[in-house]
């Protein structure tokens, strides 16, 4: 019925998932096939947009971390892709322990839930998207620092308590 009363156009129908959180992960693959990637990030969305990215030891079950890191490494090498990739994950309710992964979003190139490599790591996304692109060996990059990472988009402000507002008066 839906699709009568839209002219019976192309359309693209998505199944409601029962999601838990969302993850990314950050992978740089060179000419060579070597792959080195950062540790999975838990990312908080508000209206469906990126908000907060947790990146530090903990931010996740670490067996789910392992299958999503390891998914992300598989997606690079099957796309024979170079230079750095984002591969995001929604974590989906499917009675085990741990969850499922259901892939969300590939961004071939450096993404925005990874820019706290650039105060966080030893070597950020954009290092490594310079190293790939130039057949530089990859280095393994190390987090050196625990990070939070905030996206403000548009008109966000503080207010006197520290607490993050939008234009409209709602907390962030």
């Amino acid at each position: 019925g839906a699709w009568a009363e839209l002219g019976s156009v192309a359309c693209v129908l998505e199944k409601m998932l029962p999601l838990t959180a969302e993850c990314s992960v950050l992978v740089a693959r060179g000419w060579d096939g070597q792959v080195v990637s950062f540790a999975p990030q838990r990312n908080v969305h508000v209206d469906g947009i990126l908000a907060v990215t947790h990146a530090y030891e903990g931010n996740m079950p670490v067996a789910l971390a392992d299958r999503a890191r390891d998914a992300a490494i598989a997606i690079a090498h099957h796309l024979g892709y170079v230079g750095v990739l984002c591969v995001e994950f929604f974590v989906v309710e499917d009675g085990s322990e741990h969850g499922g992964l259901v892939v969300n979003e590939m961004a071939p190139r450096p993404h925005n839930s990874g820019h706290y490599t650039l105060d966080a790591c030893d070597a950020s996304q954009f290092d490594l998207q310079v190293h790939a692109m130039a057949s530089l060996p990859l280095p393994q990059p190390r987090q050196h620092s625990p990070a939070i990472m905030l996206n403000l988009l548009g008109d966000v402000w503080f207010d006197a308590e520290g607490n993050c507002m939008s234009r409209t008066g709602r907390l962030c």
